[in-house]
């Protein structure tokens, strides 16, 4: 539960800060309403993926930012609509264009007014943000489909969040002045982590037209067998695996009565519809999740099962083509994402070829990877758009 409650403590510091300095830096504005913004019809959606539906402006102070909805491909390769919010700095682009960040958010739940883009604290959730715009990156950050659009969201499904991340870098590309490059890199936070290790897998495939710099992942989601068996003893374990098999027996087909309890259903029904911006969500998750503690799961775990043990493995991440090179960051301190899993991780990208960097945390747990790593997954950001020998750390493995 620790390692669970301290997942959203660098927003909380942010509570404290933007309570002060709202007036100067940020709209007072409440969340968004989850409405018509977000609802497309087949129309709409029917097109090129990474095209915008439609866009509309966000207050934010030394860029400009957008709400979007853009056009993707979903899990099962029909045309969905995604949401998402893209930044763009002030001032005329270089005659280069503007390379572009794309942030894959770590877990903020899996109902649809769970998005990002519907969050008060949206771009402090984006870690490296203001530098980031500072160095005069296009920050393109997709909600993941399902949320915000109508559900169900894929959650822990690499591959549909890979598409969404591509297709927000393409929309990005077209929103106007914004003047972005084929250049991108992803950065992204556990869920988000195993986002950006998927979006290297697919870029060359699904959006030949981009080129992809580097992967910078904090704390990655990247063996997710190992994770549901290591984390079915806590709170934040239960959680992540109540949320994985609501949302798999709805996107899959997958039959969860399989796996699960029938007296731990309507629990899980619950935290379904709950959301993950604050501490104060964690401690309501808590709350509603208690009674996982006495029933949950039917069987000794779900990577015991079939078709669920398969569905783990698909969705864990795979080596990548060696020409792209890889930031990862790890709390040495994570009980949910284990430093071996992501030490192991590196070891098999080293082996395939991949220049790797690793850049361990001392004392630092799950919610404080990205944000104790941002500047330095920035810097190495820098280094790949300006095409600097990337640093390998996989001869010291």
């Amino acid at each position: 539960m620790r390692e669970w409650w301290r997942l959203m403590f660098p927003i909380a510091r942010w509570l404290i800060l933007v309570a002060c300095i709202v007036p100067v830096l940020f709209s007072e504005k409440d969340a968004a309403a989850q409405g018509a913004f977000y609802q497309a019809t087949e129309q709409e959606i029917a097109g090129p993926a990474g095209t915008l539906i439609r866009q509309e402006p966000m207050p934010f102070l030394g860029g400009k930012a957008f709400r979007v909805l853009y056009r993707s491909t979903g899990i099962h390769d029909e045309p969905i609509a995604v949401s998402g919010v893209i930044i763009v700095p002030l001032g005329p682009p270089p005659p280069s264009g503007r390379p572009i960040v794309t942030w894959a958010h770590p877990t903020t739940g899996i109902a649809p007014r769970c998005a990002p883009s519907l969050a008060r604290f949206v771009f402090q959730q984006m870690q490296g943000l203001r530098d980031m715009v500072n160095r005069g990156y296009v920050i393109a950050a997709t909600d993941y489909p399902g949320l915000g659009t109508p559900g169900p969201h894929p959650y822990l499904v690499g591959v549909s969040e890979a598409r969404a991340v591509l297709d927000s870098v393409r929309a990005a590309r077209t929103i106007p002045d914004a003047g972005a490059s084929e250049q991108f890199a992803v950065w992204g936070h556990s869920q988000g982590g195993q986002a950006a290790l998927f979006t290297g897998a697919i870029a060359k495939s699904y959006a030949p037209e981009l080129k992809l710099v580097g992967i910078a992942a904090a704390a990655p989601a990247s063996e997710l067998i190992t994770l549901i068996n290591e984390d079915l003893g806590s709170i934040g374990g239960k959680n992540i695996a109540a949320m994985t098999l609501w949302s798999w027996t709805r996107v899959y087909g997958a039959p969860i009565q399989d796996v699960v309890a029938a007296a731990a259903m309507p629990t899980i029904d619950l935290l379904a519809q709950e959301c993950i911006e604050s501490m104060f969500d964690l401690e309501q998750r808590r709350i509603t999740g208690r009674p996982l503690e006495q029933n949950f799961l039917s069987v000794g775990s779900p990577t015991e099962v079939e078709p669920w043990r398969s569905l783990l493995a698909r969705n864990s991440a795979q080596t990548l083509p060696p020409e792209i090179p890889v930031f990862l960051a790890q709390g040495m301190a994570d009980a949910i994402i284990r430093p071996q899993v992501t030490k192991d991780y590196m070891k098999r990208l080293c082996a395939a070829g991949s220049k790797v960097q690793l850049l361990e945390l001392p004392g630092v747990g799950h919610g404080f990877a990205a944000h104790d790593s941002a500047s330095a997954a920035v810097d190495w950001i820098a280094g790949r758009f300006n095409a600097d020998s990337p640093p390998d750390d996989c001869g010291r493995t």
